[in-house]
């Protein structure tokens, strides 16, 4: 069979380059690191390889693939399945760390001590959940600065993410919490306890839970299921991750990574790069594959990206190439200001527009968020409709993220966070209430030996004439949604919980056509799932961005995109714009305070530069204000990014200048004053 099936797809071989092909055709059973340049088609290497396993006769489901998120599964899987006539590529376990974890813990988890029918709390319901402890503790009411929820989230995800202890993540870190640590402690101790007690676990946990599942006496069993384990974007995994590969495939078995320690630009979510360049330092017998031929960027564009990476202090060493022709070099503009610098990405993409580059193949990347904040006014003077990624993805709004609550509650009835959003939406109904009726729930619950939605659903509390027919109506439509014994169909459900939040939100909301269609594009994603469970999980652990902001942007079928230099990476565009290139913003001061910050901040703006097919703009202000409204004069002035220092060869360098207005050059003629006479008149 393999034989035969080499022969047959020898088509599909001969498309890879010499370095691909030896990847794709490394012996199983040994580690493979693949380290692979920005462009150089990584993402058809994984899945050629996973092809090629499948036609050496390796069973689909026997295959696991690890990336960072479904989306990039699904699109490996459809290229494999273009280079292999098995139809048994869908039983391929294709998917993220989290939503593996999730779906082997729902299987074994009770043997790690997780409860059946656990919820996943995600990044901003783990947040709420600390919000709560923390106030419930008592420990922030004294009179000196506390950390507030946030940063109790971000100490938590450090270490644990990290596996460094809490006192030296403080110091390192948050030196500012160091007396604090006693009660941070204390806060975590509770914050654990609170999730037991609701069978909740959040992102952290699933990871942890795995690798206690591999290490328990199941572990053999998870271990025999797969023959191969294929990771994606390496560089971005944590100690905790390289600890289930591991335990997962042994310090010598088949585990093939892929990754480019030039691109790992998430140090601040615990993700370290040491892990790409340290692999074979970790596992024995390992092959290293350089993909170095890029198919995205021209030479000059290319010969910018590499000078900045030969200067990084711990890297793989690689050179990019290609076999495009020469092309324009890379141009660095030096705008007098803000405004200026406007003003020169909106000509330069206007002017690309009339010579047949789409706004869509158009990119203006940036450090944060707010650095396009005058660029978004510019855009919408000039009638340029754009789309700005980097920002609130779906669920995260408020009104979605009410409805997976109710879900949740359909799931775990235990889940107090869920409860609580829910019931405070309704009328008369605050968080002291919905504390006394989560309460009276639970209580009942256990007194009657019954679920607390069954509770709910009997229950007579005291609430307000004004909230008791709300209350009625949730517990109606919770019992429809659980339906007689067996689950409904899951966008079913949505239509019996959706309804009575529709009109929850016409009570709160004038404008409601925006939350409604959100609420819509949520039943109709529903439509792929059999089970409500698995539908919440993918929700919570690998979102889709907001549909109603990206859909139809301007009621226009072209946009300009705007998005952050950390949302940009894994995507492409004729022409890129990097703004804000000065020193202060890339690299950012904030990131310099860190071990390996600046390090990773050059890796940012790598990421930035390799974006770009044709033509890199690079953009910086020499003159920023520190009011930007208001007329106040008072300024700043900053130079280059320092990542282009000695580079000048290797650009093309542009002086811009506020254009003139020419309504306010206008000759004006001097007149008599009539305000004087008017006010001295007032005042005889």
């Amino acid at each position: 069979m393999f034989a035969s099936s080499l022969d047959q797809d020898a088509g599909w071989l001969g498309e890879l380059n010499d370095a691909q092909r030896g990847a794709v055709l490394h012996a199983p059973g040994s580690p493979l690191r693949i380290v692979a340049g920005a462009g150089s088609g990584k993402t058809r290497t994984l899945a050629a390889r996973v092809a090629w396993l499948i036609e050496s006769g390796v069973s689909a489901e026997r295959i696991l693939l690890l990336t960072f998120t479904r989306r990039a599964a699904a699109e490996m899987l459809r290229r494999a399945s273009g280079m292999t006539t098995s139809r048994d590529l869908r039983a391929v376990w294709g998917g993220t760390f989290h939503s593996t974890a999730n779906r082997l813990l729902r299987q074994y988890g009770e043997t790690v001590g997780l409860a059946p029918g656990f919820t996943v709390l995600d990044q901003g319901d783990a947040t709420d959940l600390f919000g709560i402890v923390r106030t419930e503790s008592g420990l922030a009411s004294g009179k000196r600065r506390f950390p507030q929820k946030s940063t109790l989230a971000a100490i938590y995800t450090r270490v644990i993410n990290a596996q460094v202890p809490l006192v030296v993540t403080v110091e390192e870190r948050f030196p500012w919490c160091r007396d604090h640590v006693d009660s941070i402690k204390e806060i975590v101790r509770r914050y654990t306890e609170r999730k037991q007690e609701t069978n909740t676990v959040d992102y952290d946990d699933l990871l942890l839970y795995l690798r206690a599942l591999l290490q328990s006496p199941v572990g053999a069993t998870v271990r025999s299921m797969f023959d191969h384990v294929l990771v994606d974007e390496y560089q971005d995994t944590n100690a905790v991750q390289v600890d289930i590969l591991e335990a997962l495939c042994g310090l010598a078995g088949p585990l093939t990574v892929v990754g480019d320690d030039a691109q790992a630009i998430y140090g601040f979510r615990a993700a370290s790069a040491d892990n790409l360049l340290r692999f074979d330092a970790r596992f024995h017998s390992v092959t290293t594959v350089m993909l170095e031929q890029n198919y995205r960027s021209t030479p000059q564009i290319l010969g910018l990206a590499n000078a900045v990476m030969t200067r990084s202090t711990d890297t793989v060493p690689k050179t990019l190439w290609s076999n495009r022709r020469d092309a324009v070099k890379p141009t660095v503009h030096t705008c007098t200001d803000e405004a200026t610098q406007a003003d020169v990405i909106c000509d330069l993409v206007l002017e690309r527009r009339e010579h047949g580059v789409s706004l869509r193949d158009q990119a203006v990347l940036f450090r944060t968020g707010h650095h396009a904040d005058g660029l978004e006014m510019e855009l919408g003077r000039r009638n340029i409709p754009f789309v700005k990624y980097g920002g609130l993805k779906f669920v995260e709004a408020a009104h979605v993220k009410d409805l997976v609550a109710m879900l949740r509650i359909l799931d775990n009835p235990r889940d107090e966070l869920a409860w609580h959003r829910v019931l405070e939406l309704v009328p008369g109904i605050g968080p002291k209430t919905a504390a006394r009726v989560f309460e009276a729930v639970s209580r009942s619950a256990e007194d009657g030996a019954t679920e607390p939605l069954v509770a709910f659903m009997c229950g007579d509390f005291m609430v307000t004439s004004e909230s008791r027919p709300w209350i009625g109506r949730l517990g109606d439509a919770f019992g429809k949604a659980l339906g007689d014994g067996n689950e409904p169909l899951v966008p079913l459900q949505i239509e019996y919980v959706g309804s009575v939040l529709a009109d929850l939100l016409t009570e709160r909301y004038d404008n409601l056509a925006v939350r409604l269609g959100d609420l819509d594009q949520l039943h109709a994603l529903s439509a792929e799932y059999t089970r409500r469970s698995q539908f919440i999980a993918d929700l919570t652990l690998d979102p889709p961005d907001s549909t109603s902001q990206v859909s139809d942007p301007h009621l226009d079928d072209d946009y300009l995109v705007l998005s952050t230099i950390h949302s940009a990476k894994g995507g492409e565009w004729d022409s890129v714009y990097v703004m804000h290139a000065a020193d202060g913003n890339l690299p950012s001061d904030l990131a310099l305070g860190d071990d390996g910050g600046l390090e990773e901040e050059r890796r940012l703006f790598y990421v930035a530069l390799t974006r770009a097919k044709n033509n890199l703009d690079i953009l910086y202000p020499q003159r920023f204000y520190f009011r930007r409204f208001g007329g106040d004069p008072s300024h700043t002035y900053a130079q280059p990014t320092r990542f282009l220092d000695g580079l000048e060869g290797l650009v093309n360098k542009v002086a811009a200048t506020p254009a003139v207005d020419t309504d306010s050059a206008r000759t004006v003629v001097v007149g008599a004053d009539p305000v004087t006479d008017v006010v001295s008149a007032l005042f005889e």
